[in-house]
């Protein structure tokens, strides 16, 4: 039996799927610094960690509002 993959990183159509955001808006979040990301040769990654900052973030701006 073998364990299951857990992917160290996600591309931004994974973090839309996950977050229920649009791909566009994922992207724009990351083009606006809102959300953290790296280039791997021609694509984007996002690592589990920055989404999760991300989450966060938006929770801490709306309390504050």
């Amino acid at each position: 039996m073998t364990a299951p993959i857990v992917p160290k990183w996600h591309s931004p159509a994974e973090v839309a799927a996950i977050l229920g955001y649009g791909l566009s808006e994922v992207k724009m979040k990351i083009v606006t610094g809102e959300l953290r990301s790296v280039k791997d040769g021609e694509y984007r990654r996002i690592l589990p960690e920055w989404i999760d900052e991300y989450i966060q973030t938006e929770f801490e701006r709306q309390d504050a509002a």
